[in-house]
Parts: structure tokens; sequence; C-alpha cells
């Protein structure tokens, strides 16, 4: 071969080569003509039967859709799963090995717990239209993707119908599967953000008899909830109806909420079964919501059209049509995938070679290539479908869930009322909501009628039915006697025993009772101890003189108060011992001196201002004298008969009198209290004084007043003595700090006047200084802790708890008055220093103001003397005015002139030189002439 030959024969085949090459990649990029879809559902089912034929109708309505996977055909390859996790679960394996892109499914949460790892490996995405299991939304199961709506939302609607109705327990009634556990779950944490629980769990295997049911349902029973929550399979929870209705479950009284599964079962009832309609009337039932659209209404027609000529019996509910929307959301997914440029290839997973000749064959498993772009495709889906709004949110559930809450009667069904995540519940569609801002403060939703044909609210609660007594702790005290003792075995007396024995019987239910004393009876318990016996459910109930404190509320639920109690500080006090000169003790001897002086002060004051105006301040000096003295003193009785004339005089008087009013209603009270009152010994007066001093303190053992002391007003420990019984008090008192004994005992006030009903030498000092009172403790969220608060009210509204309380405790012989004062001191001038200052500023002002006017009217007196001289001695004149205006012996003769004398004697001056001035003129007039 030549030369020419060979280049001819390089150049045929690299053409050769080029056209291979072209024609690899065009075939690369043309569209497949089918793609392989499968489905997993148990066909023979409630939910199985409504949604395989959605899922084909769907099918069908893709393929026939030119704008979706254009060219492109949706294959479907089925499998049942028989209901059976096992069989699911092997059927998945062979779904798996037809190369399917996708698998809609499957039905069961059971089946999806286990084939999501199946489909993590190979890369297959799920899209369940049914397992509504919450675990599966867990970032396990990344190819797990929830097409309706997750349980999680279901449970918060039910956990809002529950508090809605102010329940606080329920019992939840499940299958004990992973969809019944999962759901449950969801419940809890559900109903703890509305501080209500699940009080009981009544599990129920799955493929139960009705003996097995029956046993379930009747240990429920036994329990004190009265609102079932029933979360169980559709093909298998109408047995539980008919179980509770022979149990008489669905009498009046009881609730039964049931999640969406029954819903299915209703709606997918061709026509209603009048036997079973009997056993749940009352029943409030939840269904997925979907808004009406044409687009609804059109695929339920055409279903309704192939179901009759296909003659299925069953009807379409809510899960077919999400499966319907799964099917379109696959498409979307399928169809945008190929936009991209994407190819459907898979490939052997060498981890599932079998090399030890199994005949599993699970080499023929394959991993498809594109499973993360495609899931991430359906992650992004966006459309309206016959469900509604098709999209996912962050967390890969259905955006906006709502449900349709359902209440069931006659031989139907009726709406009550929705549920959505944005606005709580509803009684206006969530769609029209969503349009508006989020608010769940006015939830509303309409009337129910209630099992047993009741349209009353149920209480949700009774006393449990289970044969045991309500084991009531109370504490056995070494004293105190009257408020709770132990009488004999099992017998308990005292106050707090009446309060709580009256208060059960006004119970709307039986409530048998065990008391179970604490204490040996020689020492206290201590209290917060019994409380947390009651907390960890070695008690029901702690009765006695509990006080409702904040380390005792974070343990267990209380009462309504139905004693008012508080800390006092109680001492030792001696009487006063009688004195013939009691009088003189209200005012110290400083005070009894500054009041005598300014009573002088005052007289001589008006006597000064009223003199030269007034006669009745005039006269001999001695008569003047007395004057001054009687019209000072005679004021402190308002019997002076002397009037004022002046304004200053008046000014000063009204002042004084004010004073005087001050100073005699100050004298009365503490003269009233020196000789009535009795007086400390210890010198405590109040709780500054206690925190201040460091004289021991006495309080009763197991009570909270050491904690309180100690804490609270930072005490030292060292100072606080432990007592137990009123003898204890009594010595620890009599005592005192010097001979080992206690200055003051801080105690409750009901413990005080217990104690001060049988020694009357003691008395509360000071104010109560803390408020708290006496409750009834049960267990946290105990529904009875809020019935016997309802019927500790009513005890007090009708006056039986006053009574109770005369009962048990009457005034003695040596009861004090609780307004008396204790350890009233004398008053000193420093209380009235204000006062006697202003006193003495006024009479000042009223002296300056009588001087300046004296001296002004002294000196026009003198000037009008001076031109009365002769004019020959003028200058004369003029040189004696200094000396007589400087005259004080003049000032004080002028002073104690008359006024009325001075003017007239000055008016005749003025006449006079009128007069003068006259005849002067006259002559002038005369001499002229000539």
């Amino acid at each position: 071969m030549g030369a020419t030959q060979l280049v001819s024969l390089f150049l045929a085949l690299t053409a050769a080569a080029a056209a291979a090459a072209a024609r690899a990649v065009s075939a690369a990029g043309a569209r497949p003509s089918e793609v392989a879809v499968g489905a997993l559902f148990t066909y023979d089912s409630v939910i199985g039967r409504a949604a395989r034929l959605a899922v084909e109708l769907a099918v069908d309505d893709v393929n026939a859709d030119d704008t979706v996977l254009k060219g492109t055909k949706l294959s479907l390859k089925s499998h049942d799963t028989n209901c059976s996790a096992f069989i699911g679960t092997v059927e998945a394996l062979q779904l798996m090995e037809e190369n399917v892109v996708a698998v809609i499914g499957p039905q069961s949460s059971g089946i999806g717990h286990v084939i999501s790892h199946v489909a993590n490996e190979l890369h297959v995405p799920l899209l369940s239209f049914a397992a509504t299991d919450p675990d599966l939304s867990a970032l396990e199961y990344p190819y797990f993707l929830r097409t309706t709506i997750s349980d999680y939302f279901q449970m918060n609607a039910i956990a809002s119908i529950v508090d809605y109705y102010q329940w606080k327990r329920v019992t939840a009634i499940f299958v004990d599967d992973d969809y019944g556990r999962g759901g449950v779950s969801a419940l809890g944490d559900a109903l703890a953000a509305k501080r209500a629980k699940i009080s009981y769990k009544a599990a129920i295997p799955p493929n139960s008899n009705s003996d097995v049911i029956s046993d379930v349902l009747f240990r429920a029973n036994m329990m004190e909830s009265r609102v079932m929550v029933v979360h169980v399979n559709p093909d298998t929870g109408m047995r539980i109806f008919s179980t509770a209705n022979k149990l008489q479950m669905m009498a009046s009284g009881y609730v039964w909420i049931v999640t969406d599964w029954l819903a299915a079962v209703l709606d997918s009832s061709a026509s209603g079964d009048l036997k079973d309609m009997s056993h749940i009337q009352g029943l409030v039932i939840l269904r997925q919501h979907t808004p009406e659209s044409d687009a609804k209404n059109k695929f339920v027609s055409k279903w309704n059209t192939v179901a009759r000529n296909r003659s299925v019996t069953s009807g379409l509910n809510s899960y077919g049509l999400y499966a319907y929307d799964t099917v379109w959301t696959v498409a979307h997914a399928i169809d945008q995938f190929l936009n991209s440029g994407q190819q459907i290839n898979f490939s052997t997973d060498p981890r599932l070679h079998d090399s030890s000749g199994s005949g599993l064959r699970l080499s023929t498993l394959k991993v498809f290539d594109g499973g993360e772009q495609m899931l991430q495709r359906l992650l992004l889906t966006n459309f309206t479908g016959v469900t509604g709004p098709v999209q996912f949110g962050s967390d890969r559930n259905l955006v906006r869930p709502s449900y349709d809450i359902l209440n069931v009667g006659g031989s139907g069904s009726r709406l009550i009322g929705y549920w959505s995540n944005h606005s709580g519940l509803s009684v206006a569609a969530p769609e029209i909501l969503y349009q508006k801002p989020p608010n769940t403060s006015a939830e509303q939703l309409y009337n129910v009628v209630w099992p047993g044909n009741s349209t009353t609210i149920p209480k949700g609660w009774v006393f449990p039915n289970n044969g045991q007594p309500l084991r009531v702790g109370v504490p056995n005290k070494a004293s105190f006697k009257e408020l709770v003792s132990k009488g004999g075995p099992g017998n308990v007396t005292g106050y707090c025993i009446d309060v709580f024995n009256a208060a059960i019987k006004l119970l709307p239910y039986p409530v048998p009772l065990q008391f179970i004393t604490i204490g040996d009876g020689t020492k206290n318990p201590i209290y917060i101890g019994i409380i947390r016996m009651v907390a960890n459910n070695s008690l029901d109930a702690a009765v006695g003189d509990f006080a409702i404190v904040r380390n005792g509320t974070a343990l267990a639920e209380y009462t309504q108060p139905y004693v008012e109690a508080g800390l006092v500080i109680v001492a030792p006090v001696k009487q006063v011992t009688p004195s013939a000169w009691a009088f003189l003790k209200p005012f110290t001897l400083e005070m009894w001196c500054v009041t005598g002086a300014l009573f002088i002060l005052v007289g001589v004051v008006v006597w000064l201002l009223e003199h030269r105006i007034n006669e009745e301040f005039r006269g001999s000096p001695r008569r003047q004298v007395a004057t001054i003295f009687w019209f000072s003193f005679s004021t402190m009785f308002y019997s002076h008969r002397e009037n004022t004339v002046s304004a200053l005089g008046r000014f000063v008087l009204i002042i004084w009198l004010f004073v005087v009013l001050i100073i005699t209603s100050s004298y009365t009270a503490s003269l009233t209290s020196i000789l009535t009152v009795q007086q400390l010994d210890t010198g405590i007066t109040g709780l500054d004084s206690l925190i201040s001093s460091s004289l021991p303190i006495g309080y009763q053992n197991g009570k909270f007043t050491k904690r309180y002391l100690t804490l609270e007003l930072n005490i030292p420990e060292s100072r606080l003595v432990a007592l137990n019984t009123i003898q204890d008090y009594a010595d620890a008192l009599n005592r005192g700090p010097k001979n080992g004994g206690v200055a003051v005992i801080v105690d409750e006030k009901p413990y005080i006047d217990i104690f001060l009903a049988h020694y009357c030498n003691f008395r509360i000092v000071g104010q109560q200084f803390t408020r708290e009172g006496w409750g009834f403790s049960f267990q946290r969220d105990s529904p009875l802790a809020e019935d016997m608060s309802t019927a500790i009210l009513q005890l007090s509204e009708s006056g039986q708890l006053q009574r109770i309380h005369d009962e048990w405790f009457k005034r003695p012989s040596c009861a004090y008055d609780d307004d008396s004062q204790v350890g009233a001191t004398r008053l000193g001038i420093g209380s009235f220093s204000g006062l006697f200052l202003m006193c003495a500023l006024i009479c000042l002002f009223a002296l300056v103001v009588f001087f300046v006017r004296i001296c002004w009217q002294y000196n026009q007196y003198s000037n009008s003397d001076a031109e009365d001289e002769p004019g020959a001695a003028n200058a004369d004149v003029v040189q004696r005015r200094p000396s007589r205006l400087g005259s004080f012996k003049g000032l004080l003769q002028f002073v104690d002139k008359k006024e009325e004398e001075i003017r007239r004697k000055m008016k005749r001056r003025s006449s006079d030189r009128d007069n003068q001035a006259a005849g002067s003129s006259d002559a002038l007039s005369v001499s002229s002439a000539y």
C-alpha cells in the first residue's frame, strides 16, 4: 500500500470516527420517550383505593398535557404493599430494580422509615402523599419528601382545640407503630406549649382484635381524663368506637377528638353506614383543608365518573387529592430536570455486588445518577394544584398547612371551624385569613354537639375510677392542734381539715380520701419536704397549714388561699406602773419649756399689737401683765374673752390657734397612749429595728420562715432559734436574750393569733411585712387544684368558710385590739420644730411691721408738734428736734398713748395751723390797703 493510499485510508477513518461521535452527541441530547415513576400503596385500603385511581388519572392527565414533558411520557410502576412493613419493603426493592426516577409513596409511615434508607443509597426521591409521621422530616431521610400535611401541624391543631376549651389533660389512644408513636410525640410537645399534657397513653398493638382494644380502652377509662385523642389507622379504627360504646365511653361528659383518618373513612363511604354512625355521634374530627377551586371540582367529578365505571365502591378522600398533586409535582420536576440538559442514567453500586452467590439479586439495584439534581428540582416546586398551593418551605413541609374541624352528628358531619398555623382556630376559611396579618388572639369555633347529645362543654376530667383513694399528706405537728392534729389511725381533725372536707363535698364528683400523717408529733415536719412528696408522686395532695410560697409553687400546684397569712413579729411587753405625774409624760422637758415660752411670746406680741387701739389690753401695769398671761394661756382652751381688733393681731392669733390645735391634739393622743398602752421590753418596734439589731429570733421549725429570714432579709442563721410548741414560744420569750431565750418570734399571723390567745403578756409589734396565704397543694397541673379553688371561693361567698373559722377560733378574754399601739414614746421638740419656727417667724414679722408703722407715726407726730412752736423760737426748735426724735423714753410714751388720741391731737394741730395761716393772710391784705 502506497503513501497516497495510506493517507486516504486515514482520512476516511477520521471522518467515520467524527460522524460516529456526532451521532453519539446527538443521541445524548435527545429527551427520552418514556420515564418510569414508581408508586407504593396498599390497594385494598381506604387511602389506597382513592389514591390508586387518583394517581392513574394524574398520569393520564400529565401524558395528555403538551405543556409538560414535551414528547416524554410517564410510565407508572405500581406495587401493592399489602399493609405490611415487610412486604412493603420487598415491593419497594423490586420497584427500585425497574430504574424509576422517583417513587410516589409509600402510604405507610412504617414502610417509609425502612425504604427511606434504600432511597438514600440509590438517590431515588420518595414523595409520600399519606406518610404523616413527623419523624420522617428528620435530616436522616434527605430523599423523603412529604406531599401532604405533617402530623406535626395536625397535633398543633388538636392542642389549640384543647386549649380553646381550657382542658389540661388528655388521653392519647394510638396505634403502637411508627405512625402512632410519632404523632403522639408531636401531640405531647404541642400540648406542653399550651400548658397541657398527655396524662395517659393507651397504645393499641397493630392488627389487634376487639378483646385487646376493649382491654386498652378499659384501662384508659380508669384514668381521670375524659378528653380522648384517637390517632390510629383508617382500616381498623372504627372498631375502637364500637368497643367504646359498649364500655359506655360515648356518653355525656366524654370528649373524643379524632385525627384525619376518620375523615378519610367518612369521605370514602359511598353511603353512610348508620350502624357505625351511631357509635361516633358527637366526635370532633380533623380533615386536611383543600380550598374550593374549579380544578378541584373538575377532578372530583372526573374521579367519581371513572370510579362508577370501574365499580369502585370507595369514595374519594383528601389523600386522593394529595396523591393526584404528587404526580404533577413529579412531572414538573422531571420536566425541569430534562430542560436543564440532564440525562436519566443509572449506575451500579459496587457495594451491592453479591460475591457469595445469594439469590437476592442486590446487584440489580442501581443508583440514579441525577437523583440529587432531581431532589433539588422537587424542592423548588411551585404550582397550584387541586389541593391549593403546592410549594415546600424551608422545613421541607408544604406551605400553608390547614385543617377543617368537623363535628359528627346525625348521618354526617358539619363544619365548625378551621385551623391554620397562620391564625389558629377560626370560622373563616384559611385562604381568606392568609391574605391578612397573623392573628391568633381571636380564636373561635361554632358550637359543638358533644357525645350524649349534650351542648354543654364537658369538664374533660373526673376523679379516676381506678379504685385508689386520693393520698392526702397531713403534717403531724407538735402544737397548734387547732389547725391540724392526728386524732387516731387514719383520722385527722382541725380547722384546715374541715375546710378541705367542706370543699371536697362541693365537687361534682366523689373523691375517696386517705389521710396520711407526716411526722411523729413531737417535732414539726419539714413542710417543703411534704410538698416534694407531692411533686414526686408519693402523695396526691398535701393538706394543712401550707403557705403558698415561691419554692413550693415551683414544685406543685396550689389552690386558691382559704386564709390570709403573713409574717409578723411578736415580743414581750410590760404594763406601765401608774404615776401621779403621768400627765407630764406626753412631752419632754424641753418641749414643755419651749411651749410655755411660746405661749408668753404670743401673749406679749398680741398685747403690743392691740394695746394702742383695744381698751381690753389697757389699764394699770398690773392689769396689763395679767391680761398678757391670761390671754396667751386661755387660747389653749379657746376661752379667751379679749377680742382682737388690729389686722396684725388677728393674723397672729389665727396662726397661734392652729399651733395650739396641733399641740393639744398631740398631747391628748400621747397621754392616751401612755395611760393605756403596754411598753416593750426589747426595744424592737418593727422589721427595721429587728434587722439592725443582733438579738436572737425565734421561728417555727419546719416552716418557710427560716428560709425567708436568711435569704430575703440576710439575717445570720446564728441568730435564729428553732421552736416547736406554743410552750416553747412562751418560755423562750420569757427567758429573753440574756437567759438563753429570744428577743422576738417571727411567725405567720394565724399561729401568733393562737399563741396570743393563750399568753396575754406578749404583743405584735410593727406591721405584717409579707403577704401570702394558706392553700392546699396538688400535683402539677392537677385538675383537682382548679376545682378545689372554685369550691373554696364558693365556701367564702356563702359564709361557710367564716363559720368554720369561728367554730375553731374563739376570741379569749385576754384578746387584744389589733389597732392598739405598742411602745408609745414621749413627744420632743423635734416633732414640732417646724411648727414652732413658723409661729415665731410670723410673730417677728408682725412686730417688725408694727414698729415700722409706729416709727412713721412718731415721726409725723413730732413734726406736727414742732410746727406748733412760735416763729421766734424756730431756731431753738430745730436744735431740739433731733434730741426729741432720739428720745427712747418719748417713743415709749408715744407707744403707750392711744392711737385714737394721737390722731385726734394731730388733727387739731393741723386745724390750728390752717387758722393761723388764714389770719396772717387777712393782716397782709389790710396793710396793703393803707
